[in-house]
């Protein structure tokens, strides 16, 4: 089992970054796909990116390709999520997400209910 503390959110400037971090309490990151996601409120949770367990291999839902961009360091046992160019439509609450399984089924890391372990959540706001 690993608990997952996200930090890091804020409200920031459109145009501006941010890097949402989650920290691993337990076992090592390497020992789980990995992915963040968010929800708006009164929307639907929606997959933002994730990192495959072994190959450290990267999905990303395609309207964020390019602004958006997951990471880890091992040593900090610590996921990240480099936002870029932000927009008012990007203020939701944002969580990570870990799962033991590993498979090469690229459906699996988009589907939110795959994944065992969440982060409790980190508010980001971006005014206009």
């Amino acid at each position: 089992q690993v608990q997952l503390v996200d930090s890091g959110g804020a409200l920031v400037q459109a145009g501006g970054p941010l890097r949402p971090s989650c920290a691993a309490l337990g076992p090592p990151f390497s020992s789980f796909a990995l992915a963040w996601s968010r929800q708006a409120p009164g929307k639907e949770r929606d997959f933002l990116a994730a990192i495959r367990r072994g190959d450290g291999t990267t999905y990303y839902t395609d309207s964020l390709k390019g602004r958006f961009t997951i990471s880890t360091d091992i040593a900090k046992n610590t996921v990240y999520l480099q936002m870029n160019s932000l927009k008012p439509e990007d203020t939701a609450v944002y969580y990570c997400a870990a799962d033991p399984r590993m498979t090469y089924s690229t459906t699996y890391y988009y589907q939110a209910g795959n994944y065992a372990y969440w982060g409790q959540g980190t508010q980001v706001t971006v005014s206009a």
